[in-house]
């Protein structure tokens, strides 16, 4: 039987604001328990919020970056519900007047089975609202027993909610990838996913074809892309075996524990009715103006998707390799800057980042932001292979010996002797010795069998050691054999 898959994604982004959202104390990852518990955030008796204005311009950000709308004036709720971690008994967010209304995110998906091309594909955002964090609770601790930090309890939150316009666990990990980058990039949040700055919230549902939609269950807290991709595959097969087995998906927060692979039942989902929401009458309505609006959509820098439709049409790089060098701001960086020592050939400066400098890193799981070859030295490198002082291959050495041991390419070129020879006169004496040595070789090809051409050219690259310039051999030994 066929199934449709349903996803659509709650995001929780961490706004890169030094304070709270409703109070003046440090949003610092990693102090001590509860240092950073101030009054406002814990709600004790008399204290009144105070909203931050630097959320609210991250928030304008995103809006603009995503093409929504911006609500010129919206509303903080109270949205209550009892947990050990949230102080107030209620969390103040936004509900019916979201500071972000409606808005899009277009996607580069690769599939994550089978041989089929990488395509693109737009998501469309309902809304992105401000809200502030809970505590935290700490389980098992020496004594056995559950501790309470409320040092992230008013740290500013950007809920970031989809429509259900993802059908697979590829897309869904390809959205959140892009909206981590596009965070980053724009300077809102700081991505860290280890530390709970970026955490995903996954709703997936199945359907026959043409049905309407099947009922979802929220996957909570993921924060991990490898994580989200095992979640949502075991999430879908399960909810497809239960229903094809005869019972009924009910409603429900599930949890997913990477060590099974498996998601688990945490309660019955709640809908908007079971929070109460209603307007907190401490905090006046936001009020954006057009000018604040205009104001920061000047501090935006180029968007990955403006960056990547320039690199396809002014560069001439193919739309996968223009969204590999967007896919953070600092690979674009790296890449800009090799590009400044080699203008005139921004193919080879493609290639090698997308090829030799992505697999080293993967290999030794670093990002670009720590890549043991600065963009300037690659860039150094790169002009030796277009001004023909190296062969590819020589090049391949000198970056061996740059990532692992530093230093200079012309210098590691000079050191190890890997000039090319470009020298004409010596080519073709070479040539000319190989042709002498080989008489009844150069017949056969000179009788149709074309694909010996490759062995001459093998003969000549030993005999110069690999230093022949492969161009210009080609030339020289093509004109000889057929003169």
């Amino acid at each position: 039987m066929q199934w449709e898959i349903v996803i659509g994604l709650e995001v929780h982004a961490q706004l890169s604001t030094h304070t709270k959202i409703f109070s003046g104390a440090s949003t610092a990852f990693g102090a001590e328990p509860n240092t950073q518990a101030d009054a406002v955030s814990i709600a004790l008796p008399g204290v009144l919020p105070v909203l931050n204005k630097g959320a609210v311009e991250r928030a304008i950000k995103f809006g603009l970056a995503t093409g929504a709308h911006i609500a010129q004036r919206s509303v903080f709720a109270r949205k209550n519900y009892f947990y050990p971690d949230l102080p107030k008994g209620y969390q103040i967010s936004q509900f019916d007047l979201p500071v972000v209304g409606q808005g899009a995110l277009t996607i580069q998906v690769e599939p994550i089975v089978g041989n089929a091309m990488p395509y693109e594909k737009t998501v469309r955002i309902t809304r992105a609202h401000l809200e502030e964090d809970a505590g935290k609770s700490v389980h098992g601790d020496s004594l056995g027993v559950t501790g309470i930090d409320l040092n992230r309890a008013g740290t500013p939150l950007l809920e970031i909610v989809s429509e259900p316009d993802m059908s697979s666990a590829a897309e869904a990990v390809a959205y959140a990838k892009t909206l981590h980058s596009l965070v980053r990039w724009i300077g809102i949040c700081d991505g860290n996913m280890q530390e709970g700055s970026f955490r995903c919230d996954v709703n997936v549902s199945v359907r026959k074809p043409g049905a309407p939609l099947g009922t979802r269950r929220e996957i909570k807290n993921l924060n991990s892309f490898k994580f989200m991709q095992q979640a949502i595959d075991y999430e879908v097969q399960w909810q497809i075996d239960t229903i094809e087995n005869g019972g009924e998906v009910q409603q429900a927060t599930v949890l997913f524990n990477p060590d099974t692979g498996e998601t688990r039942s945490m309660r019955s989902k709640e809908d908007a009715h079971d929070y109460r929401y209603f307007p907190d009458p401490d905090l006046l309505p936001l009020e954006i103006s057009s000018e604040w609006i205009d104001q920061v959509r000047h501090t935006l820098p180029e968007l990955p998707q403006a960056k990547l439709t320039r690199y396809v049409n002014e560069f001439g790089l193919s739309t996968y390799d223009a969204s590999i060098l967007t896919a953070s701001l600092e690979t674009a960086v790296f890449f800009e800057t090799v590009l400044a020592a080699v203008p005139k050939d921004p193919k080879i400066c493609a290639n090698w980042i997308i090829g030799e400098v992505n697999a080293q890193l993967n290999r030794d799981g670093l990002e670009i932001s720590r890549c043991p070859i600065s963009a300037q030295q690659l860039g150094r490198m790169l002009m030796r292979i277009t001004d023909g002082t190296i062969s590819n291959s020589g090049a391949k050495e000198v970056f061996r010996i740059l990532w692992s041991e530093g230093g200079d390419a012309d210098a590691i070129i000079d050191a190890k002797g890997l000039k090319q020879v470009s020298d004409v006169a010596a080519i073709e004496t070479l040539v000319d010795e190989i042709i002498s040595a080989n008489v009844d070789k150069v017949a056969e090809y000179r009788s149709g069998k074309d694909k010996l051409f490759g062995f001459f050219v093998g003969l000549a690259m030993k005999a110069s050691k690999g230093k022949a310039n492969p161009a210009q051999l080609n030339e020289i030994l093509k004109k000889k054999l057929e003169g």
